[in-house]
């Protein structure tokens, strides 16, 4: 395929910096969605699998579990490498080859005869993924800025929040014909579909004008000018704080609610599927109160119902008053804080270093993964005789999410120059 082929073929028409509208801004959320999704259905497939990983590789809960932090951690990681690739060479091949990563570590992963092994497939599967990640979110930057941003972002959570709905779901009904290893050649063949996607419906939003040299020295300067934003650094804590509330709810919750509560492997995929509709219904939410209210208004209420709905939780495990509803309700309550959340906080973030996109996108990702996945292995360390050190990992980083918004979001923030 030529250059001009890469940066050109016939695909979704140029959506532009108003508030979007229109068929070409309803297909460009379905194509982006589309790929967006490989992240969380990566993630969150194999849930249902963890238990049965753990028995079939005779390994510990915590090594399992590392497996959720390898995948966390190769995204984030990831990240900072494609942000500036993306900002130099256009955002379409560094996403082409991250999808051709994705399905070689996953035909890795499903034939992987130890957990480490396992893991390093999770990694690569991660650092494969991270182009998604990132390039998708530079993507929507080089469309929109403000609350266009936020609402388009919203958006593509309504389409990339039917992968968590579903793939437990699909996971368990995967389970059920064949073993784990099922799991990951289905996520290969869903990279396919992707790559085939990216290549024939999406365009390069990235001119060459507006591309950055790939040089060390203007990587790191770039990098510097964006440790030196306070207010950026306050929202990338946000998403990660954020970003490991949901984590510790996607790694415990398998364990706490099919090996604690009891429930079948169909009886989760179907919890989990409605924690997921709340996770949605704050994110279509957002656009609604963006009429009204200020991105950052909206981070602000997010956080502090993410925090009062944790403690609650917390104390439903400490005390075990309420059973399983005690944990199911406040959990709900989080996700819907993580929808109405984390659609502003990239939204805010990149707009006020628009001319470095990727590099932005990449250092927010990092954060979100690599924060996110360190939540995932503490659970495991503290215990599995109670739902109490999944609730204790989410109460702290949601009230850390809290602190760290009410002392860096105050008034209204304006884009800065880079």
């Amino acid at each position: 395929m030529t250059d001009a082929a890469l940066d050109h073929p016939p695909a979704v028409e140029v959506v532009g910096q108003e508030q979007p509208t229109g068929a070409a801004y309803v297909r460009f959320v379905l194509v982006l969605g589309a790929l967006i999704a490989i992240g969380p259905l990566t993630i969150d497939t194999y849930l249902p699998a963890l238990p049965s990983i753990t028995r079939d590789l005779s390994a510990s809960e915590t090594a399992v579990q590392a497996t959720l932090t390898g995948i966390l951690l190769g995204m984030g990681l990831g990240q900072l490498l494609v942000g500036p690739l993306s900002d130099a060479v256009g955002r379409r091949r560094p996403l082409i080859a991250g999808i051709a990563l994705h399905i070689a570590a996953s035909l890795f992963s499903a034939f992987a005869p130890t957990i480490q092994l396992l893991t390093v497939g999770r990694v690569l599967q991660g650092l494969g993924n991270a182009s998604v990640a990132v390039v998708s979110m530079a993507i929507v930057r080089d469309r929109f800025e403000g609350n266009a941003a936020a609402t388009m972002l919203s958006r593509l959570m309504l389409v990339m929040g039917l992968a968590p709905v579903l793939a437990p779901t699909l996971g368990g009904a995967i389970l059920q014909k064949t073993s784990w290893r099922g799991v990951f050649v289905l996520l290969a063949i869903a990279g396919v579909v992707l790559v085939t996607i990216a290549a024939l419906a999406l365009r390069e939003t990235l001119p060459p004008e507006r591309r950055r040299p790939l040089a060390a020295r203007e990587v790191l300067r770039t990098y510097g000018s964006l440790l030196r934003d306070r207010t950026f650094i306050g929202l990338t804590l946000i998403s990660g704080l954020m970003f490991a509330t949901l984590f510790s709810y996607i790694g415990g919750s398998s364990f706490v609610l099919q090996d604690i509560y009891g429930l079948t492997v169909a009886q989760f995929g179907l919890a989990f599927g409605l924690n997921s509709i709340g996770f949605l219904s704050g994110s279509q939410l957002n656009p609604v109160l963006l009429r009204r209210f200020e991105p950052q208004v909206l981070v602000r209420f997010g956080v502090g119902i993410a925090t009062l709905a944790a403690l609650a939780l917390l104390a439903g495990a400490a005390t075990g008053v309420g059973g399983l509803v005690s944990v199911l309700v406040p959990l709900w309550l989080i996700l819907f804080a993580c929808g109405l959340t984390l659609p502003n906080t990239p939204a805010l973030a990149l707009t006020r270093h628009g001319e470095a996109a990727g590099t932005a996108a990449a250092m927010l990702g990092a954060a979100q993964f690599v924060i996110g996945g360190a939540a995932a292995p503490v659970i495991g360390l503290l215990g599995s005789g109670s739902a109490v050190p999944m609730a204790l990992v989410m109460a702290v980083t949601a009230s850390l999410a809290a602190v760290t918004a009410a002392l860096t979001l105050r008034g209204r923030l304006v884009a800065v120059s880079d």
